[in-house]
């Protein structure tokens, strides 16, 4: 039984393999697809639009509800039409529940746990990792109706700005399905009494250097991941939250710091955006927060 279910296990995850590297060639490949009569501009090279005091309007929905695309897992064709070029493997025969969200879901994970750049933990702290990673379907945020938080909920769907403040509207699943910040872009202080706080989302303050929105939150609460995998963060975490805006395109990348449990900070994956420019895509509702019973679930599904 074991050999079988290590077998199984093996092809399991050369299938997932082939399926991934399919997809990336073929996303190489649609580039120069769309070379074409009628293809769509490079959203890089539109103007980059500014606002009266001169600094880049990164005001706009970015991603992909109603059209639009981000982190070279979609483009747009000829018409403007939405193309997911990472397509769902099909079932096995033998699976009970079978949709596309299953195993786009697994292929996601899977291909997370190959990516070379993670956190580096304090050497006493990889016992602690691990825990939390092969007890995922037990301790994970995710099932506790709790906010992602900041960094894990990534850049916003919608940026709304001002002379002196940015707004931030999120769509996520949690406790919060409609999440915001307001921060200010004035270059003021953190709240002295506010950053000691412990929060989800911490105390923003956001400032301009050049070309570049650069936001500083601390006063974090303890309980999020930075991502799958059991990377467990400290009250004592820092995130600087960098974008910046290139035609019709919006760079975002954050930076933890938190030297209680990391031995150096850790720069996340650069995600590039890019501007739905579809006068009525909207943000879509989301469902409520479901609660599980922990105690009855089995298997582990790591989150």
């Amino acid at each position: 039984m074991t050999s079988r279910f290590l077998r199984y296990s093996l092809m399991t995850a050369l299938a997932a393999v082939a399926a991934v590297t399919f997809d990336r060639a073929a996303a190489a490949q649609a580039p120069a697809q769309g070379r074409g009569a009628g293809a769509q501009q490079d959203p890089a090279s539109v103007p980059t639009p500014r606002t009266a005091d001169g600094k880049p309007d990164l005001g706009g929905l970015w991603g992909n509800p109603g059209g639009g695309g981000e982190d070279g897992g979609a483009r747009l064709d000829e018409k403007g039409n939405l193309v997911v070029l990472n397509r769902s493997r099909g079932c096995h025969p033998g699976m009970k529940i079978c949709t596309a969200p299953v195993n786009q879901s697994n292929d996601s994970t899977f291909m997370d746990r190959f990516d070379a750049n993670r956190p580096i933990y304090k050497p006493e702290h990889w016992a602690k990792v691990r825990e939390l990673d092969f007890n995922s379907n037990e301790v994970a945020p995710y099932f506790k109706c709790q906010p992602a938080g900041v960094p894990r909920m990534g850049p916003p769907l919608k940026i709304l700005q001002t002379k002196d403040e940015v707004v931030f509207l999120y769509a996520q699943q949690g406790a919060s399905p409609s999440d915001y910040r307001v921060i200010p872009t004035d270059g003021r202080p953190h709240d002295p009494v506010r950053s000691q706080d412990l929060l989800f989302y911490g105390d923003s303050v956001g400032k301009w250097e050049g070309d570049t929105l650069v936001i500083d939150s601390v006063g974090f609460n303890d309980l999020t991941w930075l991502a799958q995998g059991g990377y467990f963060h400290s009250d004592q975490m820092r995130v600087v939250e960098r974008f910046r805006r290139e035609g019709n395109t919006l760079h975002y990348q954050a930076t933890v710091i938190d030297p209680e449990v990391l031995v150096e900070p850790w720069v996340m994956n650069e995600r590039v955006l890019r501007l739905n420019t579809n006068k009525n895509a909207v943000i879509p509702e989301q469902n409520p927060c479901e609660e599980y019973s922990l105690g009855n679930l089995v298997g582990r599904i790591r989150h």
